[in-house]
C-alpha cells in the first residue's frame, strides 16, 4: 500500500502471497488437513538457503516499504 509505484506494489503482494501461502500450507498439515509436504517453515528451515532467500524477501518488502514513506 505504500509503494512508491506500480511495480513496488506488485513485487511486494507477490512476496507476501508467498509467504502467505507457505503458512497456509503449514498450518494445514499441522491440522490434519493435507498430508505432509516437506516445505520448510517460514523463517524455520533445516536448509540456509531457504533461510537466506526468505530474509532477502523480507528486506525487499522493508526497503519498499521504507521508500513508500519519502512521497
Amino acid at each position: 500500500m505504500r509503494a512508491p509505484d506500480m511495480f513496488g506494489s506488485l513485487v511486494a503482494a507477490g512476496i507476501t502471497a508467498m509467504v502467505g501461502i507457505q503458512v497456509i500450507i503449514n498450518i494445514a498439515v499441522v491440522t490434519s488437513s493435507m498430508p505432509a509436504t516437506g516445505m520448510p517453515l517460514p523463517f524455520f528451515s533445516y536448509g540456509g538457503t531457504a533461510l537466506f532467500i526468505m530474509f532477502c524477501e523480507m528486506g525487499v518488502l522493508l526497503n519498499i516499504s521504507r521508500a513508500g514513506r519519502k512521497t
